[in-house]
């Protein structure tokens, strides 16, 4: 039997024979790609190779991709198939071999190194493609009714426009027994007895507005075969989860769990939660944390669901984080970024976990509400509505609702769930074709993709010269723009930075005798083309003129002090709360500089001056700031950090301070520490699960900082009549004071309450042999009225009581009714609604005690008037 990482390494292994580069995998966060929220095929990472928008290092390129998908998540756990998370062998070729070698080499590898059976072995082809039915049937020597030759649906790949083309897939047999038993079964059946593992696309077409299909005058090969599958087929297993790449994940949560491991039939909910755990440990790997959207969202969504599978498994604790292991100690030989993370994917894990716990919680009490309300209104069927609402806010799977609903006596109107779900697939499948096209930019920046790349001179010259070679405007390519005209321009040579690693884009001017444009902005283009966003002001500027680049001198340098800032602040941090943490993103201007970073507490005050100090110290060492590029291997071996889930080219930008701090960094810096001036941190806090942020002032914008606070506390000393250094102590006092008032006040309110209660029980009202109060009070709001209700019901252990309070804008209810009058019908809910509606409001509550509130204090006495009318009604006289 042969393993999946020796199915893996061997294919690597074959490739790199045929003259391929290997590459590792790149990460699941999609490189300088907007389009996509999360690599989801093994061709993804080359994109700009197949659009010509960069130069591959290589013609062959050969990886395994780690992958995510989340299109088909009901399918996960019901099919031997699906799965969020899976590897993807692939061979591309960008302008080198294609459908000869392709299909030669796919069925050498199957046939001789993986040694599969031939007679086991289909293929198909797109059915206009007769060069590779030729290639298959001639030259591979593939039976001719082993060849199935399919429609666009199944064989031609393209998604929207751009380069598009048929493929080829190879099938695996296995077997009648797994068949549909028609005679007419072959590859294409919807049955599961052919099973595809390797996919061949031919890249030969570009796909037009108009359907048309032209020739590419460079054809590129996108081959693609699921790990998981052909170990299947290696292994002799039915299903990728019997697999030694995630059987031993699911033999770990089984022996936790009451749902003993078999075999024959492994419970639906062990293969979801090995699968969604498979894929949260690799995206925390790459940098992924749990967030209310974007790639952070979909991670929080997998790991909760896998949870709530594991409460159907009967596990009500965390877990999750204490099964990682497995799936870091089955991938680390192909991923190491596993096990050098593997702190943090425990620690987000677990963290998360308790998260959900609360969260749970939360959705079981609205769960719970709505059964009561329709316990209360006679109704049976939860509303398809409800339980979607269930499922998407509070990540309630529909097995769940069913399960509790069904303990309750009710049912769920699962049709209509089905619809939503529909429309919310029909919802992503729309996104997610648009997402995964080639198409980059709109179809204006789109037209300059093609440029040369623009040459950058601005890290020693704030003022250079460069010549325009592309102008837009009014959302089109022109030859010229005049004064007042909005434009974006290319320039060959620019002394403007661009947008990118945190830090904002250059301001300034171009210019040249009698022409002059207001930069405000700079970003990159794909092959890296710097655009300069801006407005003429002075004379006419045309394609080929010859313009002055000077840049705003203030802002760069201000912006600069803060990115070098930066710097120190990301080692400082290091040094204080450990070196787990991980930098998550920052924002560098000139007015202020924001940092996020990986940490699961907030950091104590203690913590955060020490952070601040460190990095002041370092300031004034006055460190020397020093930049070299070099290759991206020399750069790793020397130490550099780089943004976790980054991606670098092979030659890099390494910003070195002192002999401290060593970072990947293409931003601008000052030339010593000591030109950062002050540094003062203005803010801390959390802006996600695990994820805190930092913000600061550097320089003159630290000493405003400091100057507005030591004002502020001038102001505050002098309005308490105190000096500055002694505020804190006479706010102490100050405080202490105000909690004895309050005291005495809460005593005082307490001692008026039961006087208005003594009032109230006096004025109760004898019905029959019920007491009744039923009167307007003077409340300062439902948490005085609620107060004021529960006197009175120590007062009246039997009896009904019915209150309101009119506010400013609204009026309040409360009503209560002793036990043994509950056994006699009355229902404290169903009273407190009718009065509430007179009101113009709404409410309700358990049958011994509810509250109400309503839009028109007005009508107080109406309702109470009402309610009155409701009691006696009920009551025998």
């Amino acid at each position: 039997m042969m393993t999946g990482s020796e199915v893996r390494e061997k294919f690597l292994q074959f490739f790199e024979g045929k003259g391929h580069l290997i590459l590792p995998s790149a990460s699941l966060i999609p490189e300088n790609d907007p389009s996509l929220l999360l690599v989801g095929a093994g061709m993804a990472p080359f994109k700009p190779y197949f659009t010509g928008q960069k130069t591959p290092p290589r013609r062959r390129i050969a990886t395994c991709q780690k992958c995510v998908r989340t299109g088909d998540l009901e399918n996960v756990g019901r099919t031997a198939r699906h799965h969020t998370f899976f590897e993807m062998l692939g061979n591309f070729s960008f302008a080198d071999y294609f459908k000869k070698e392709a299909i030669a080499w796919a069925w050498e590898f199957m046939v001789e190194e993986l040694r599969l059976p031939v007679e086991k072995l289909w293929v198909s082809t797109y059915k206009d493609d007769e060069e590779a039915y030729s290639i298959w049937r001639e030259n591979i020597g593939v039976p001719g009714d082993k060849i199935v030759r399919l429609g666009k649906a199944d064989n031609f790949w393209e998604i929207g426009l751009g380069p598009c083309g048929p493929c080829s897939e190879i099938y695996y047999d296995l077997g009648p027994e797994r068949g549909c038993g028609s005679p007419d079964c072959a590859p294409g059946c919807d049955c599961d007895r052919y099973l595809e593992i390797w996919n061949l696309v031919f890249t030969q077409f570009d796909r037009d507005e108009e359907g048309n299909y032209t020739p590419l005058p460079e054809k590129n090969i996108d081959t693609g075969m699921g790990l998981e599958r052909i170990a299947s087929v290696m292994q002799g297993v039915s299903s990728n989860y019997e697999t030694d790449l995630i059987k031993p994940i699911i033999e770990r949560v089984a022996r936790m769990t009451e749902a003993a491991y078999k075999e024959e039939r492994i419970n639906p909910s062990l293969k979801v939660v090995a699968d969604h755990l498979r894929a949260v440990v690799h995206m925390v790997a790459d940098g992924i944390l749990p967030s209310n959207e974007g790639r952070g969202y979909v991670m929080r969504r997998l790991l909760r669901r896998a949870l709530r599978h594991g409460r159907l498994l009967g596990i009500d604790d965390s877990f999750l984080h204490l099964t990682a292991d497995t799936v870091i100690a089955i991938g680390q030989g192909a991923y190491p970024e596993l096990k050098e993370h593997q702190d943090l994917i425990f620690k987000v894990i677990k963290l998360e976990e308790e998260r959900f716990q609360e969260t749970l919680e939360g959705g079981m009490n609205i769960l719970s509400s709505y059964l009561r309300e329709m316990r209360e209104e006679g109704q049976k069927i939860l509303s398809g509505d409800k339980a979607f609402r269930l499922y998407d806010t509070y990540g309630f799977p529909l097995e769940l609702t069913r399960e509790i609903a069904a303990e309750e006596g009710f049912q769920v109107a699962e049709k209509d769930f089905a619809r939503a779900m529909e429309g919310q697939r029909k919802r992503a499948r729309l996104a997610r074709q648009k997402a995964d096209g080639m198409m980059v930019g709109d179809s204006t920046h789109r037209e300059l993709t093609g440029m040369e790349p623009t040459i950058f001179i601005g890290y020693e010259n704030l003022l250079g010269s460069g010549q325009v070679q592309a102008i837009i405007s009014g959302g089109q390519i022109v030859y010229e723009a005049r004064a007042g005209s909005r434009v974006e321009m290319v320039l060959d040579k620019t002394s403007f930075y661009a947008e990118a690693g945190g830090q904002v884009g250059d301001r300034g001017v171009l210019f040249a005798p009698g022409v002059r444009v207001e930069v405000e902005d700079c970003h990159y283009l794909p092959g890296d083309i710097i655009l300069h966003q801006g407005r003429v002001k002075e004379g006419i500027i045309k394609t080929g003129m010859q313009l002055k680049t000077q840049v705003d001198t203030g802002l760069r340098t201000a912006t600069a002090r803060n990115h070098t800032a930066t710097h120190l602040l990301h080692w400082a941090i290091g040094r204080v709360l450990g070196e787990h943490v991980q930098q998550a993103g920052s924002l560098v201007n000139e007015d202020r500089l924001r940092f996020d970073f990986s940490h699961f507490t907030a950091p104590k005050e203690e913590e955060l001056c020490r952070i601040e100090r460190l990095v002041n110290e370092k300031i004034v060492e006055n460190s020397p700031v020093k930049a070299t590029i070099t290759s991206l291997e020399k750069a790793q071996r020397m130490g550099a950090s780089a943004l976790f889930g980054e991606k670098y080219g092979s030659r890099v930008r390494v910003i070195k301070i002192g002999d401290y701090s060593l970072e990947l960094c293409g931003g601008t810096h000052v030339k010593a520490t000591g030109s950062i001036g002050l540094f003062k941190l203005t803010s801390e806090g959390s802006v996600g699960a695990g994820l805190r942020r930092i913000e600061a002032v550097t320089g003159l914008g630290a000493l405003e900082h400091v100057s507005s606070l030591e004002r502020i506390l001038s102001q505050s000393a002098a309005k308490l009549k105190t000096r500055p250094g002694e505020l804190p102590d006479r706010v102490a006092s100050l405080i202490t004071e105000i909690k004895e008032k309050d005291a005495e006040l809460k005593a005082l309110g307490h001692q008026l309450a039961r006087l208005q209660v003594e009032g109230l029980v006096a004025r109760a009202e004898d019905i029959g042999t019920v007491k009744m109060v039923a009167e307007a009070v003077p409340a300062k709001g439902m948490a005085e009225l609620r107060s004021l209700a529960d006197i009175l019901r120590e007062r009246l252990p039997s009896g009904i009581i019915l209150l309101g309070a009119a506010q400013q804008d609204r009026v309040d209810f409360v009503c209560s009714v002793s036990s043994d009058l509950i056994k006699e019908g009355l229902h404290a809910g169903k009273i407190i609604k009718e009065v509430a509606i007179i009101a113009g409001g709404g409410g309700g509550g358990r049958p011994d005690m509810a509250q109400a509130g309503g839009r028109n204090p007005a009508r107080l006495s109406d309702a109470l008037r009402r309610g009155v009318e409701l009691i006696r009604g009920q009551l025998p006289g």
